[in-house]
């Protein structure tokens, strides 16, 4: 499993979340919405500090990681973060 953003997805993480070198950028699963993986979870992301990372990527400085606990959620998938340019928030791809 690996992460991996494009460049509008980062210049987002450093807008709109103000995401600065140093930190670290959690992808989760949280209960409620749908992904295309389960029904009833969806993605989510926060500042966070990792406690057992399973997949990261450091980007400028930031680390965007997955966690142990969160790893159940991408059933051996790679997640890819793009940027919907006319939504202008993110999209998030699973692709084995």
């Amino acid at each position: 499993m690996n992460i991996q953003l494009t460049e509008d997805a980062v210049r987002w993480f450093e807008t709109e979340m103000d995401v600065e070198p140093g930190e670290t950028v959690q992808f989760y699963a949280r209960y409620g919405g749908s992904s295309p993986l389960h029904e009833g979870f969806s993605l989510g992301i926060q500042k966070s500090e990792p406690d057992k990372i399973v997949a990261k990527t450091v980007i400028n400085d930031v680390t965007y990681y997955i966690d142990e606990h969160d790893a159940w959620f991408f059933q051996d998938h790679h997640l890819l973060v793009s940027l919907n340019d006319d939504l202008n928030e993110l999209h998030f791809a699973y692709e084995k």
